[in-house]
């Protein structure tokens, strides 16, 4: 179909989106589900960004009065006394962040996530000092030593070094970015048959 004067828009053989004079594939993958534990300043800069690009987010914080009166429609705000809950009602393949304004809870989060087998991304804000502590708690309650490489801890694509909330925002929204085409394309390949010849 024409998308514009110059401009044209199709889906190829593989289900790629080709737009553009020059009939570049763009990957088309259904919107990710995010869950963003944390409504502080870093988590107000990321929701801007998340309602901007393919996602639904699920906001999660225990203090009701940090959230905004509007959100964008993608957004859907949860303010639960027990946020580690939602944790075990999210559906498979969810993107977790993490970046609450309590370290208990940062921890309680991270080991119900890591409890759960079934999610695409989990990324935690943090050093790597803190990583490391984690790693070893994480340890001590039964996570295996060979699944640490699935916290992403500090988050964010390197080479940022601004600490503001915006800034942050930007790097760990790219991040996300990044780790959905790959898996994606992987879940795509994975539910094409194959041709067999006979």
């Amino acid at each position: 179909m024409m998308s514009g004067a110059n401009h044209c828009e199709r889906i190829d053989a593989t289900g790629r989106v080709v737009i553009g004079r020059r009939g570049t594939p763009v990957p088309h993958y259904g919107p990710m589900h995010v869950v963003l534990f944390g409504a502080g300043h870093v988590g107000h800069a990321l929701v801007t960004l998340l309602g901007m690009l393919p996602c639904v987010v699920q906001w999660v914080d225990e203090r009701d009065e940090l959230f905004p009166d509007e959100v964008p429609p993608n957004v859907q705000i949860e303010a639960t006394d027990t946020p580690a809950a939602i944790v075990d009602e999210v559906p498979p393949g969810a993107y977790f962040i993490v970046m609450t304004h309590n370290h208990a809870l940062d921890f309680e989060l991270s080991l119900r996530i890591m409890q759960r087998r079934d999610f695409a991304w989990f990324g935690l804000i943090g050093s790597k000092t803190k990583r490391v502590k984690f790693e070893r708690r994480l340890i001590e309650r039964g996570v295996e030593a060979g699944r640490m490489s699935e916290m992403t801890c500090p988050i964010g694509v390197p080479g940022i070094v601004d600490k503001a909330p915006s800034s942050i925002a930007v790097a760990v929204a790219a991040q996300l970015m990044q780790m959905r085409a790959p898996l994606a394309e992987a879940q795509h390949r994975a539910s094409t048959p194959m041709l067999v010849r006979v």
